[in-house]
């Protein structure tokens, strides 16, 4: 006989939590166990219209299925911050929005507000040409003879970017 799905996850991943009460029938005491099942109410589609408390429904999540359900439920944040990047501006709007766990890792959250982006990709470049430096003696004094001569920065642009483009 084929076993039903209940069955098949205690055997994989027994309950954490179990309660059970003692029943007496007739002479015996039997031992009953009562489901743990925890509801959760929550608003996490930020600004969006909620449905009216009768319409929802009660989604059954675990860890194999939590990005399906964090996906079809489409959470965001939308906030402001100070901005503490650049001097362009006075404060950042940042609009987040997570499919998955993975969306909560910092680089994920980089790749979602520009401004940061800009910033880390901006950083990886200068790490790439630093570690250029280290190898090659020649483009280091170049960029330093670049450096030592150029009276602004849009110089100093046009010439580093000449001088990468001989690379």
């Amino acid at each position: 006989m084929a076993d039903k799905t209940q069955h098949k996850i205690g055997r994989n991943r027994p309950p954490r939590v179990q309660i059970t009460y003692d029943v007496e029938i007739g002479d015996a005491m039997q031992v009953k166990e009562l489901p743990f099942i925890v509801g959760v109410l929550a608003d996490l589609s930020g600004d969006s219209e909620a449905k009216k408390l009768k319409e929802r429904k009660f989604v059954q999540i675990d860890r194999d299925n939590f990005d399906e359900v964090m996906a079809s439920l489409e959470p965001s944040l939308s906030f402001v911050v100070p901005n503490k990047l650049d001097d362009a501006s006075e404060n950042l709007a940042v609009d987040l929005k997570f499919q998955g766990l993975s969306d909560f890792d910092p680089m994920s959250i980089i790749k979602q507000v520009d401004s940061m982006r800009d910033t880390y990709e901006r950083r990886n470049a200068l790490n790439a040409l630093l570690a250029k430096l280290y190898v090659n003696d020649d483009l280091a004094s170049s960029l330093n003879e670049v450096i030592a001569s150029s009276a602004t920065d849009e110089e100093l642009k046009t010439k580093l970017q000449e001088l990468m483009g001989k690379l």
